[in-house]
């Protein structure tokens, strides 16, 4: 299989300035001024007004880059827009038209229809849906029209006002836009403190126990993580194979993501057992590589063990040499067929006591088709069969007489472009079940869980100490424990009350 190049690793930070919304809105409107304006950027005099007037629009772009507006909020953008309007009521609407047509062609044409064709095989035709897709997505990307475009249509009309000033040789009303920010600035930090308020309570203190047994649980620990899988979009699926292993096993009903639900976020708080404010990955616009904290990798190396994570190229951002990339710019047809061949290579070559693939060809149709069309369900059906194939590959060459299987997503997916990141409906909970000869088997387990409980439950099968800013809970009441284990236990507590 073709690993991921050290070009197309670039290329994916690059497209991930594009593709999320807080540096896509600066870059957009930056090129939307040059395209506009092109024939004045060779005068001096009014480029250099053009670029005095970006340098006025910077404390906008500074409120709108700390503040989100996803989900609901983003019907409050119209209100400083309307008062932009009645305030300054001179605005130039062939600029907003042109932002506007400009914004369409990027995400609908260039986005949703050549990139994808090129990158994953979409029709030609992808666009008579995909603009649907981008007026429906409701979280804090690029491909969020309700949010982008009342943005983009208020820092353009601040810079005209600025710029036709200068141009004018008119005084520029610096007073005025001054009061008019921090008006804004005031208004976003009220509606962020008082209704944003959706965000998962995250676990306050670091993980304490169970007790690890010093052998482990299990010999292997295989994680199959569906990306993007949606949770009663998989309940609609045929799949026998995964509904037979989650009946066997212990399904967690309420397994809850992390916020934001972004991919490179979820899989560093999955294997790190950690939020984003600790271990540094906010979103998948990684500025700086490396998570900050240990990983479920590095306590495997403590113990003598080892783990692989497959995964697409940007994880390299927070994962490092721990993953084994592959490459992503082929057929969505393709895509998860190629992963898991690559995952038999690495089990018979490398042999990991934990190995961690991640499938991605049902994100990627929600990204390019949407979640609630029959693309999406075939997209499961098909990981489905691909996980039984895998399943008895193992089985054959004798690597599952002990081994944990645990099949999940990273977060769901909402409607739109298969939007994910601010836990609209069909984001906050995933699929996730075990099984295995360790874990109890029909199980149901309705209490609330958290993602970030993934890696310490992989330290207590598989012996390791926990990672060391883990803050999940052991899913422990998955996992059986044998009665000489529990012996064991009970005499050590006892030794140690008794001060021995």
């Amino acid at each position: 299989m073709k690993n991921a190049s050290r070009f197309e690793k670039t290329a994916a930070r690059c497209w991930n300035l594009l593709n999320e919304g807080k540096p896509f809105t600066p870059i957009f409107i930056a090129g939307t001024l040059i395209l506009f304006y092109f024939n004045q950027m060779w005068d001096l005099k009014a480029a250099a007004h053009i670029g005095v007037a970006f340098l006025a629009v910077v404390p906008l772009l500074a409120i709108y880059y700390l503040f989100d507006f996803p989900l609901f909020l983003r019907n409050y953008l119209w209100v400083p827009v309307i008062a932009f309007v009645l305030i300054w009521p001179s605005v130039n609407l062939s600029l907003l038209l042109f932002a506007a047509g400009l914004y369409f062609f990027f995400t609908v044409f260039f986005w949703g229809t050549l990139y994808y064709h090129l990158r994953i095989g979409t029709s030609w035709l992808n666009f008579t849906r995909f603009w649907k897709l981008v007026l429906k997505n409701s979280d804090s990307t690029s491909g969020n029209a309700q949010e982008q475009l009342p943005k983009i249509f208020l820092v353009l009309s601040v810079w005209n006002l600025v710029y036709d000033k200068l141009e004018s040789a008119a005084a520029v009303p610096i007073a005025e836009i001054g009061i008019f920010y921090v008006s804004l600035l005031l208004y976003a930090f009220i509606l962020h403190r008082y209704l944003f308020d959706w965000k998962p309570a995250p676990y306050a203190e670091y993980t304490a126990g169970p007790h690890i047994p010093q052998k482990g649980v299990s010999d292997k620990v295989v994680v199959i993580v569906v990306d993007g899988m949606r949770k009663e979009r998989f309940y609609e699926a045929k799949t026998p194979f995964l509904d037979k292993l989650k009946e066997n096993g212990t399904e967690y009903l309420n397994m809850e993501t992390v916020y934001p639900a972004r991919t490179v976020v979820c899989f560093s708080s999955m294997f790190s057992g950690t939020y984003p404010y600790e271990h540094g990955i906010k979103s998948n616009m990684v500025w700086k590589t490396g998570i900050k904290v240990e990983t479920i990798f590095d306590s495997l190396r403590k113990v003598g063990k080892k783990g692989r994570l497959l995964a697409v190229a940007h994880l390299v951002d927070s994962m490092g040499d721990d993953v084994d990339t592959f490459t992503a710019v082929m057929h969505n047809d393709k895509a998860d067929p190629v992963i898991m061949a690559h995952a038999r290579n690495i089990m018979k070559e490398k042999d990991p006591d934990l190995l961690v693939v991640q499938m991605i060809a049902t994100d990627q149709t929600g990204h390019s088709r949407g979640v609630l069309y029959d693309e999406y369900i075939s997209k499961i059906e098909e990981a489905d069969k691909l996980i039984e194939e895998f399943v008895d590959y193992l089985e054959a060459e004798g690597k599952m007489e002990n081994t944990t299987l645990i099949i999940c997503a990273d977060h769901g997916q909402a409607d739109g472009i298969g939007g994910h990141g601010h836990l609209d409906e069909g984001e906050r909970f995933v699929p996730f079940f075990m099984h295995g000869p360790s874990v109890e088997k029909g199980k149901k387990v309705q209490e609330k869980q958290s993602l970030v409980s993934l890696a310490p439950t992989l330290s207590y099968l598989l012996g390791a100490p926990y990672p060391g800013h883990s803050r999940g809970r052991v899913l422990a009441e998955a996992i059986k424990v044998k009665k000489e284990e529990n012996s064991i236990e009970k005499t050590k507590d006892h030794r140690i009350s008794a001060g021995l």
